[in-house]
């Protein structure tokens, strides 16, 4: 249950930082709103929900002036490991878009029943109501950002037939499509082919960080960081995409080219996961500048994110590499791959013309033409689990189990633990053995040991990912994490070790 007095004093405060948290509905007016929405409402006609859809859900339309519906999502749901945080990650990417609540339920192994109760009871309404608002965000985008037929919109955003599409713009929104397109704040100015959209923020926001931390790991062909844009290939469900992101104060501005409309959702949903959008850096500064150490580093950058992966499945194949290859080598045999075994782009974006290759493409390649030996039986072994099924990398898995399979894999202990962190975007992870972390300690004066260290990060639970960030960010272009004959799983490490 939410807390009245606290949700009512931040309203209070229209503190953006608070957008997306929870939701506050106008008993009179029948809207619901942002904390930050500059309305004021008499308290006691105020009541608040934990999810846009939880509103639309007992009645209320999103507000015109504040547009609720596209404020940042909320960080509970990478915070928490249960059921229901793997649900709503999984809800994000569309799964019930794709194969529907009985393919969600089967995902996370329970019933479509005791999932839907589980919702329920967390967010205030089942999986399909959190998909159907999904579905209508989608098409407002749509609407506003192409000129893309009525009808193309209806079937791009997931909805079944247009009169259900029509009758949920109308219940969320309270206009008509074509209403919502005539109202759109400027034309689209984007490319042909392509959509463009903004990502909204929860602020501070250090973009240029992420920027140098995607560019030292860049794959060339695959991505690049070019003045202030990061752009890459994506694959996704229904086909190829290719992506441009570019940060700005308060938002992040997103172009899409895309092979297949209907993969619109996924896409954003992956690059607010890839950028850490939805995080709370309100929170993790609060818990970091109580520690000494920390402290200086937290207040100099307040806004440092811990990126994520567009690709789970691709990230895990270039960590595997990565792990037997030092960091130029690696970087260099994985542009080589994508080359010759990946699929060319239909229309190259600035330098990136290739789709990392699949699983099965890679199970099956000669690698051994272009890898040393150990890197190529490591990447063809785990290249067959994920093209036979036998590993799987999914936000519906537990986040503890998966790093266990990682490494029976053949996984390092730290390669895991790093999938773990960006892959299923675990907030607390620390890689205390990483040469990089060792590094960043050591020029802070610090001791490098293994207790020490482990020691210490017991005081920034459960944000230690975000120090780890801190830490690296002390010097961006060191890359290593793996350490000599690593083959512990960092959370299994022990302050005697």
């Amino acid at each position: 249950m939410l807390d009245f007095e606290r949700c009512w004093r931040a309203t209070l405060s229209r503190d953006t930082r608070f957008d997306g948290l929870f939701y506050s509905a106008v008993v009179t007016t029948g809207i619901y709103c942002r904390p930050s929405c500059p309305g004021c409402p008499m308290r006691k006609n105020v009541r608040f929900y934990r999810s846009a859809a939880a509103a639309q859900d007992a009645g209320y339309r999103a507000c015109k002036r504040c547009n609720p519906d596209a404020s940042p999502g909320s960080p509970e749901w990478n915070l928490r490991a249960d059921v229901v945080g793997r649900a709503m990650r999984l809800i994000a990417d569309g799964v019930c878009d794709r194969d529907g609540v009985a393919g969600l339920a089967a995902q996370l192994g329970y019933t479509t029943r005791h999932l839907h109760r589980l919702l329920t009871a967390e967010v205030g309404v089942g999986p399909q109501a959190l998909a159907r608002t999904q579905r209508a965000q989608t098409a407002r985008i749509l609407l506003e950002t192409t000129d893309l037929r009525i009808t193309d919109v209806a079937m791009a955003a997931g909805f079944s037939s247009v009169r259900q599409f029509n009758d949920t713009i109308a219940s969320v929104f309270d206009r008509t499509p074509t209403a919502l397109r005539d109202m759109a704040t400027s034309p689209a100015d984007h490319a042909a082919g392509t959509i463009t959209v903004r990502l909204s923020v929860r602020e501070p926001f250090d973009g240029p960080a992420l920027l140098r931390f995607l560019a030292a790991r860049a794959i060339p062909g695959m991505e690049e960081v070019d003045t202030g844009t990061y752009r890459r290939s994506l694959r996704l469900p229904h086909g190829a995409g290719a992506i441009a992101l570019t940060p700005h104060p308060g938002h992040v501005a997103a172009q899409f080219r895309l092979e297949d409309i209907r993969d619109l959702a996924t896409a954003i949903h992956r690059c607010r996961r890839l950028l850490d959008l939805d995080a709370d850096p309100l929170a993790v500064t609060e818990l970091l500048t109580s520690e000494p150490l920390m402290a200086p580093l937290a207040a100099a950058n307040p806004g440092l994110r811990v990126p994520g992966g567009a690709d789970p499945e691709e990230l895990l194949l270039c960590t595997a590499l990565r792990q037997t290859m030092p960091a130029p080598q690696g970087t260099m045999a994985l542009a080589a791959l994508t080359r010759r075994f990946g699929r060319p782009l239909p229309i190259p974006i600035g330098r990136v013309t290739h789709l990392f290759p699949t699983a099965q493409t890679l199970a099956e390649a000669p690698l051994t033409d272009l890898l040393p030996d150990e890197a190529a039986e490591l990447l063809r072994r785990i290249a067959t689990d994920l093209a036979t099924g036998d590993l799987t990398l999914s936000d519906g898995h537990d986040r503890a189990e998966t790093e266990r399979r990682l490494m029976k894999a053949g996984l390092s202990g730290h390669g895991a633990a790093y999938l773990v962190m960006r892959a299923l975007k675990d907030p607390d992870v620390f890689l205390a053995q990483a040469p990089a972390t060792g590094r960043a300690l050591q020029s802070l004066g610090q001791p490098t040991g293994l207790a020490s260290t482990m020691r210490r990060a017991e005081h920034w639970r459960p944000w230690r990912s975000y120090a780890l960030m801190q830490l690296w960010n002390l010097h961006p272009g060191d890359t290593q994490i793996f350490a000599p004959a690593d083959r512990t799983s960092p959370r299994s490490a022990t302050l005697t070790a």
